[in-house]
């Protein structure tokens, strides 16, 4: 059996054993005094120190003077104080004793001691040093602020001074006793006194004797505290005798001790006041340019003619806006268009001069005129025709005649309880109806109109937020041909169902998006999901028919259309040449959309002329671009069921002559889709040959 033999006892590490002792030290010193160092620099201090200590007491001679710098050393790391001496002292009696280094402790015990007390006095020399240099340096600190009082009093006095001298307002200071102590110039002129001559006098002087007790009030409540300031439009007496009506504010300095020391006075002139406040307030209210009134102004004239308005013939509110403006600008520049703002503005007024009536400037070219009617009130066609027979005489200005034309929203003869914000609404509606299809005309707000108008506008501002719900969907009709009814390829359509509504079909939804704006993100989305599912059938069914898509105007006439219809065709892998898309012959004369139709036919992507035949140069567009396939237009497919179809019969063979493949819109009945097929037409679309449906009920066809 073997004998385990005895094991050897450790040696300590003297290393470690410091390193814990300077850590205990760090900890417990940190715990009573506040030191500048974080707790790792500090372990790190005092390491240091007592690696010095240890070295010194363990040497062969006592040395004392490393002991004496490590207590001033321990002043410097920070506000340690009694507390932090007490904790080093207790720290390193305690555990000096217990180092290898310094064994057996008995041998070091005296020179341990020693040690401590040297570092005790150290500390204290340091502390009562810091103590005194900290004294000194608050000494000086008080002499300076005193210094730096004393001259910013000073420069405080003299900027008193410069902005009384300077000011343009007069301003005195006056005693409690009511003695004038100090006045500036400015209010010595006001007062038509010399400089100097307002000193000593009391302010009771100078205040009209009908605003005095008035006065004497304010000034009783401003020192007994019972106001901070005061202000009031008064009457001053001048030296010569005259009456200056100023504006005067009025307030308490108090000293140091917060009594009540001096009244501040400023007095401004009343007369340039009210003057400007005057003109401010014109401003406010009328047109810089012409010199009319403003909108806000009519609003509130508006309101008051309304509750007056004679029962019988009541007012008439016009909204005029002077035609071909922007063109006058954007060709003869903003100077020649302001002019002639003003050239209008005149002969406005001297249209309605015989009439009790206001006219104002609403913005840019756009006026309004209300007329409070009598029995002598021309009626509205000889009043709008008396504006244009004005406008028409040709108006020169920097060499150019100009004669222009002037459209009008008419609101007629209104309810008095009408509110004129709605008003002003209408007729700023009925306006815009009458611009829509010609220049210089007029017409009259018609209730039921504004109604349909308004409901239709509120279907195009809803549109956003019901796409985001779900609510507009993509459906799919085919597009078949003629001769057998086969299904040539299927035609993506907007769908919306609006709930507890009739549903929108596509051309009422591309309608609503144009007049909005959300034409483009609308249709993007539409590209993408009908690229999406054809390529999904493409996958899944072997399909090759092509998906056809209808693009707006907005759309055909975007910059990036061919970037994004390359990146959808990427991101879809649908192959080009079975994306069919839509171009609205109307849309091409429009600026860039002959260079989007070129860009999608080298894209390989077949172009199909939409909405053809109702334009003079339909057959000319086909013939120059690069497109093989046209649509006509589903009103000429209505046409041919009550016309005697002679202009369709020839229209036919023209499009069959330049090569073009025929698709009619529209066909809703056999004797529809007999008769196109007779005329030459190869493909169509409509309800005849099936209406659109979700992509999942069309599996059937695919079978």
């Amino acid at each position: 059996m073997i004998e385990k033999l005895p094991e050897q006892p450790t040696s300590p590490d003297p290393g470690r054993a410091r390193t814990v002792l300077a850590r205990k030290w760090a900890y417990l010193l940190s715990g009573v005094t506040v030191v500048s160092l974080s707790r790792e620099l500090l372990d790190e201090e005092l390491r240091g120190m007592l690696d010095t200590l240890v070295d010194s007491l363990g040497g062969a001679a006592a040395d004392t003077a490393p002991a004496e710098r490590i207590g001033g050393r321990l002043v410097g790391l920070g506000y340690v104080g009694e507390p932090g001496l007490r904790c080093t002292l207790d720290v390193l009696g305690k555990g000096l004793p217990g180092l290898p280094e310094l064994q057996p402790a008995d041998r070091f015990t005296e020179r341990i001691a020693l040690a401590l007390g040297t570092l005790s006095c150290g500390f204290l020399v340091a502390h009562e040093r810091s103590v005194l240099d900290q004294q000194e340096i608050m000494h000086l600190s008080l002499l300076k602020a005193v210094r730096d009082a004393q001259w910013n009093l000073k420069q405080s006095e003299a900027r008193f001074d410069e902005v009384v001298t300077s000011s343009a307002s007069g301003i005195a200071l006056v005693g409690l006793d009511g003695r004038i102590v100090r006045a500036n110039a400015a209010l010595a002129e006001m007062l038509g006194h010399q400089a100097g001559e307002l000193t000593g006098t009391l302010v009771d002087e100078h205040v009209h004797p009908d605003n005095v007790e008035v006065f004497r009030e304010a000034m009783s409540a401003l020192a007994c505290g019972g106001k901070e300031r005061v202000r009031q439009s008064q009457r001053l007496l001048r030296k010569d005798g005259d009456v200056a009506r100023i504006s005067l504010s009025a307030s308490l300095l108090r000293d140091a001790e917060d009594r009540p020391g001096h009244f501040v006075v400023v007095v401004e002139d009343g007369t340039e006041l009210m003057l400007l406040q005057g003109e401010l307030s014109r401003q406010a209210l009328h047109d810089v340019l012409t010199g009319l009134p403003n909108r806000q102004y009519f609003g509130t004239y508006l309101e008051a003619a309304l509750r007056r308005a004679d029962p019988e013939y009541g007012v008439t509110l016009f909204h005029v806006d002077l035609d071909a403006f922007g063109m006058v600008c954007n060709s003869l520049g903003t100077r020649v268009g302001e002019q002639l703002l003003v050239h209008f503005a005149q002969r406005l007024k001297a249209v309605m001069a015989r009439e009790r009536s206001m006219i104002a400037r609403f913005h840019a070219d756009e006026f309004g005129i209300l007329v409070e009617n009598s029995a002598t009130t021309p009626d509205i066609d000889s009043i709008v025709r008396a504006i244009n027979d004005e406008l028409a005489e040709p108006f020169f200005v920097g060499g150019h005649g100009l004669a222009l034309s002037a459209s009008a929203g008419v609101v007629h003869r209104p309810d008095k309880g009408i509110d004129p914000a709605e008003l002003l609404r209408a007729a700023d509606q009925t306006l815009r109806r009458a611009k829509v299809r010609r220049r210089g005309q007029w017409k009259v707000f018609d209730r039921d109109t504004d109604a349909q108008d308004r409901r239709t506008q509120a279907l195009a501002v809803g549109m956003a937020g019901a796409w985001e719900r779900g609510e507009i969907g993509v459906r799919y009709r085919p597009l078949a041909r003629l001769a057998d009814g086969e299904v040539a390829g299927f035609e993506a359509r907007l769908h919306w169902d609006r709930p507890g509504a009739q549903p929108l079909a596509h051309e009422r939804c591309a309608e609503l998006a144009e007049s909005t704006g959300l034409a483009l993100p609308l249709g993007d989305w539409l590209l993408r999901a009908a690229s999406r599912q054809g390529e999904w059938w493409r996958q899944r069914a072997g399909s090759e028919l092509p998906v056809v898509a209808g693009l707006t105007g907005h759309q055909v006439s975007d910059d990036a259309l061919g970037t994004r219809v390359t990146r959808l065709l990427a991101d879809t892998g649908l192959p080009p040449e079975q994306l069919m898309l839509g171009v609205p012959v109307g849309a091409l004369p429009v600026s860039g959309v002959l260079e989007n139709v070129t860009a999608l036919a080298d894209l390989g992507v077949r172009v199909m002329l939409d909405e053809f035949g109702l334009g003079a140069d339909d057959l000319r567009a086909v013939e120059d671009l690069p497109v093989d396939i046209v649509r006509v237009d589903r009103r000429l497919a209505q046409w041919q069921a009550w016309s005697d179809s002679t202009f369709l019969g020839a229209l036919v063979p023209l499009v069959r002559q330049v090569g073009a493949t025929l698709v009619v819109d529209g066909i809703h009945t056999e004797d529809q889709a007999s008769w196109w097929g007779k005329a030459g037409a190869e493909l169509g679309t409509g309800d005849y040959f099936g209406a659109a449906m979700p992509p999942g009920e069309l599996a059937a066809t695919f079978a």
